[in-house]
C-alpha cells in the first residue's frame, strides 16, 4: 500500500493578518481616491473597482499558490528570472514602456498597466534562494561566491535606475543583502558592501539632478513647499491633523486634491489623518505580526530553499512597508514606493497576495512527513 502525504493546514495567522491588511487597504483606497476619481473620471468608484479586480485576481493567486509545492519554484527559478529580466528590459524601450510622471515603469496590455519591477523583485528572491542552495557555490569565497551575487544586484540596480525607479533599486539591493546574510555570507563582506553601496548611492544621487533635488528637499521640505516639497508637506499636514483618534473614516481634507494621487504612494498619510495614531498603530502592528509569522515559517521550513524563499518574501513586504512609511513621514527622501496591500495598483497587490500564498504553502510544509503505512 502506497504511503500518503498528510495535507497540513497553513499558518492561519499569516492568512488572517494579510486579509485584515487588505481589507483596511480596500477601504482606504476608496476613501483616499474618491475626489481624484470624481475629478478625473467622473466616477468615485473608479479606483475601487480596479483595486477590487486586482484583489480578486490576487486572492485566487494566493489560494492557488498555497496548494502548489514551493519546491517547484526552485526548478523554475531560472525561467522565472529570465522572464522578469526580459520584462525589465522591455519596459525601457520607447513605444513598449509606458511613461507616467516622467518614469517609464509600466507596460500597458489590453488597457491594464503591468509593472515589471514588482515581478522582478520576486524573481530576484527565487533566483537567490536557488543559487544559495547550490553546493557548488561557495558563498564564503569572495571572487567565486560572493562577488557574482553583487554583480547581479549591480545589473539589476542599473536597469531599475534607468526607468528611473530609485525605490525599486533600494528594495532589490536590500532584499539581496538580507538573503546573502541568511545564506551564510561573511559579515565583513556584507559590511563592506553596505558601506560602499551607500557611498555609491550617495554619489549617484549627487550627480543625477532629480535625485539630488529630492535629497535637498528632504532636508527642509517646507523651504520647497510650493515645489518639490509640496507632496511631503501636505502629507505631514495630514498626519499631524489626525491626532490620536483621527478625523473619522472618509473625512480627510488632504485627499481633496491637496496630496497628488493620495490613493497611491501617500495613502498612509490619509490613513493617519482619518484613523489617527491608533489606526496607524494597528496597521504597523499588523505588519510586525506578519513579519514574525513569516520569519517563523522560514525558521520552521524543513529545507534551505524554502527557508530562504520565505525570508525573501517576508523581507520584501516588511522592507517596502517601512520605506513607504518613512517616505510619507519625511524620514527619508521621497521616492515612488507603494505600501503593500494598501496602495492602488494591480500588479503590486496581485504579486504581494501571490507571494503570501507561497508563504502559506511553506508554512503548510512545516515538519511535513509521510504518514506511516
Amino acid at each position: 500500500m502506497k504511503s500518503k502525504r498528510q495535507i497540513r493546514p497553513v499558518d492561519f495567522y499569516i492568512f488572517i493578518f494579510t486579509m485584515i491588511l487588505v481589507a483596511i487597504g480596500l477601504v482606504m483606497v476608496f476613501s483616499a481616491s474618491t475626489p481624484a476619481a470624481k475629478n478625473q473620471f467622473n466616477d468615485i468608484y473608479h479606483y475601487l473597482k480596479q483595486q477590487l479586480l486586482a484583489f480578486g485576481i490576487g486572492f485566487a493567486a494566493m489560494v492557488t499558490a498555497s496548494f502548489i509545492d514551493y519546491k517547484i519554484y526552485r526548478k523554475a527559478a531560472f525561467y522565472i528570472f529570465g522572464a522578469a529580466f526580459i520584462l525589465i528590459c522591455l519596459v525601457l524601450i520607447p513605444g513598449i514602456g509606458t511613461v507616467y510622471n516622467n518614469a517609464r515603469r509600466w507596460i500597458t496590455i489590453g488597457g491594464f498597466d503591468l509593472q515589471p519591477s514588482e515581478i522582478y523583485k520576486f524573481a530576484i528572491i527565487v533566483l537567490f534562494a536557488r543559487l544559495l542552495t547550490e553546493d557548488k557555490i561557495k558563498l564564503e569565497k569572495l571572487f567565486k561566491g560572493y562577488l557574482p551575487f553583487l554583480g547581479l544586484l549591480g545589473i539589476s540596480a542599473f536597469l531599475l535606475i534607468m526607468e528611473p525607479h530609485l525605490s525599486g533599486t533600494i528594495i532589490v539591493m536590500l532584499i539581496g543583502i538580507v538573503l546573502l546574510f541568511a545564506g551564510g555570507a561573511k559579515l565583513w563582506h556584507l559590511a563592506v558592501t553596505i558601506v560602499f553601496g551607500g557611498a555609491g548611492l550617495a554619489a549617484v544621487s549627487y550627480y543625477i539632478e532629480y535625485m539630488w533635488t529630492r535629497v535637498v528637499t528632504w532636508l527642509d521640505p517646507f523651504a520647497y513647499a510650493q515645489g518639490e516639497g509640496y507632496q511631503v508637506v501636505q502629507s505631514l499636514y495630514a498626519i499631524g491633523s489626525g491626532g490620536l483618534l483621527g478625523q473619522g473614516a472618509g473625512k480627510s481634507m488632504q485627499k481633496f486634491l491637496y496630496i497628488p494621487e493620495p490613493q497611491n504612494d501617500f495613502i498612509f498619510a490619509i490613513l493617519a489623518e482619518e484613523l489617527g495614531f491608533l489606526g496607524v498603530a494597528v496597521v504597523i502592528i499588523l505588519f510586525f505580526l506578519l513579519l514574525y509569522r513569516g520569519v517563523k515559517a522560514a525558521a520552521d521550513c524543513p529545507d534551505k530553499f524554502g527557508g530562504l524563499l520565505a525570508t525573501g518574501i517576508t523581507s520584501l513586504i516588511f522592507i517596502q512597508a517601512v520605506l513607504n512609511i518613512a517616505v510619507v513621514t519625511g524620514s527619508v527622501p521621497a521616492t515612488g514606493i507603494s505600501l503593500p496591500f494598501f496602495s492602488a495598483g494591480g500588479t503590486g497587490l496581485v504579486m504581494f497576495m501571490g507571494e503570501i500564498g507561497i508563504l502559506l504553502n511553506i508554512s503548510r510544509n512545516k515538519g511535513k512527513e509521510e504518514i506511516p503505512k
